[in-house]
């Protein structure tokens, strides 16, 4: 009759076991693996750019996304967009001013799951010392030992006082900034 009671602790241990949270993999993210990318509009025309420098932290498990975060660095130096006399003029005090404020950081506090491999990466951008809250939506695959992230997210630049002095209004370039993100992180 004593072999019930070595059974209930033996197999709430194992129970235990099993509903314990996996812990998260952490990924590396590098210059490269993909395009962190924007556009924007200068007199009615569309343009596009991107940053060749980047690299990043993610702690991420989708079996428990809310455990999750993330801290992604960009160096703003690296800005480019095929456009000579803009890419002079981006890294300035009136842009983003790359000699006081050399990196754009952003810092995931957790992952929110909308439904399968969909997310919401919350967190804080901070721009040119200017730090708000963001929500980017994001689709993350992940196989083997890649993650592979695509994000969309519209940002207003004067928020960030991004295009200050004649550029603080949307006259010659649109106050609205899309961001495009579309890159692979490795684990291990």
């Amino acid at each position: 009759m004593k072999a019930p009671h070595i059974f209930l602790p033996v197999s709430a241990a194992v129970g235990l076991f099993f509903s314990t949270p996996t812990f998260a993999a952490d990924w590396t993210l590098v210059s490269g693996s993909g395009t962190l990318g924007f556009s924007g509009t200068q007199t009615g025309k569309t343009f596009e750019g991107h940053f060749e420098k980047y690299n990043g932290t993610i702690s991420f498990d989708p079996a428990f996304p809310e455990a999750g975060h993330a801290k992604i660095i960009i160096d703003m130096a690296s800005i480019t967009t095929s456009d000579s006399q803009r890419d002079g003029a981006l890294p300035g005090h009136d842009w983003f001013d790359v000699k006081a404020f050399p990196m754009a950081i952003f810092e995931v506090k957790d992952f929110k799951a909308k439904g399968g491999n969909v997310y919401d990466a919350e967190g804080t951008l901070t721009i040119k010392g200017v730090s708000k809250p963001v929500t980017l939506p994001l689709t993350i695959d992940i196989s083997g030992s890649d993650a592979h992230a695509k994000g969309h997210l519209q940002l207003v630049r004067s928020a960030f006082n991004v295009g200050i002095g004649p550029w603080s209004t949307g006259q010659w370039v649109a106050l609205e900034v899309d961001v495009n993100i579309n890159v692979t992180a490795h684990s291990g």
